[in-house]
């Protein structure tokens, strides 16, 4: 790098250094206001507004997506247009998060005697603790900056990180106060991976028995591999009246071929992996991914067998998972 580059990889540092700097501060400083604040947004028959101007109004629109997906209904009100209609969104008893970091800003402080007309609670996110707003909110977070991270040290930076971490906060905790699970963030993200990962069970994915190769304990190797070949799936299951006793990999036939001599007369039963790590048809797909992807030595396919007898129901691959489109 040349000493221009060198100049921008430091600014870059710095001002990363700075944001981080801010929120460890901003976490240091928590105390029972931030316990407090988390029960005044526990409302499970309700929702909260977060309100906001500016580069406030951008992180509130974060926040209350954040709420929205870990399980706490929220929505942005922005704070100008409230008074004109779109107070619409606030309903009587709604805790309110006004986000703001001068401490004073004048759209917010309208609000505050309409919405205690309306018996909401009010939580501050404030840079500033000695502005007016803070002496009118029922409890109050500190998100203010020893300074911002930019070179003018006057943009919203530091400060936005700050606002939008003690966003993330409080949606952690009440995500731990609600018991909100990984099922439950599917719910909410049915379209993403995640969302796919718990919504599916394995037997939306698996391949059916039908198309898995599946053999006999005395089939030679070359009708293994004859079936291996015919249904491409990386394995094939050896089966004794329809139940699951091993499974041969792919791997098991390179590592046949490379360590035994006589490989013509060996069966299936010899190459065979007994007692295979199985699955359940009505497990998750995100619980059947942790089973192939949480130990010591990584499996890409499962067997899928009967709860009962261990009947051979199926094969799930791992690349399933992450393809499902291309099954």
């Amino acid at each position: 790098m040349n000493s221009s580059q060198t100049s921008e990889i430091t600014d870059a540092r710095a001002v990363l250094e700075t944001e981080s700097a801010a929120i460890k501060q901003a976490a240091e400083r928590l105390d029972a206001n931030f316990i407090r604040a988390v029960e005044i947004l526990d409302v499970p028959d309700g929702k909260i507004v977060v309100a906001g101007l500016g580069k406030s109004g951008h992180v509130g629109r974060k926040i209350a997506a954040t709420f929205c997906s870990t399980g706490s209904p929220a929505v942005f009100m922005h704070a100008a247009e409230a008074v004109h209609g779109d107070l619409g969104v606030h309903q009587p008893g709604n805790p309110t998060i006004f986000l703001s970091n001068s401490g004073s800003t004048s759209e917010l402080l309208a609000l505050v005697s309409i919405l205690r007309g309306r018996g909401s609670s009010l939580v501050g996110i404030l840079g500033n603790l000695d502005g007016v707003l803070a002496q009118k909110m029922d409890v109050t977070l500190d998100a203010s900056v020893s300074r911002e991270a930019d070179p003018l040290g006057i943009v919203p930076t530091a400060s936005f990180v700050v606002t939008a971490a003690l966003g993330d906060a409080l949606a952690s905790s009440l995500m731990h106060k609600r018991g909100f699970s990984e099922e439950d963030y599917a719910y909410t993200h049915p379209g993403g991976q995640l969302g796919r990962s718990w919504a599916l069970c394995v037997n939306d994915l698996m391949h059916p028995v039908e198309k898995v190769a599946c053999c006999e304990e005395d089939t030679t190797l070359r009708n293994l591999v004859i079936a291996m070949t015919e249904y491409p799936l990386g394995a094939a299951c050896i089966i004794r009246e329809g139940r699951l006793l091993g499974l041969v990999t792919d791997g098991d036939l390179r590592r046949a071929l490379r360590e035994q001599e006589d490989i013509l007369s060996l069966k299936a039963s010899a190459l065979m992996s007994t007692g295979p790590v199985v699955v359940k048809p009505d497990v998750s797909i995100g619980a059947a991914l942790r089973i192939m992807e949480e130990r010591s030595s990584q499996i890409s396919v499962l067997p899928v067998v009967t709860p009962d007898d261990g009947s051979l129901l199926g094969l799930l691959r791992l690349h399933d998972i992450y393809a499902p489109d291309e099954n």
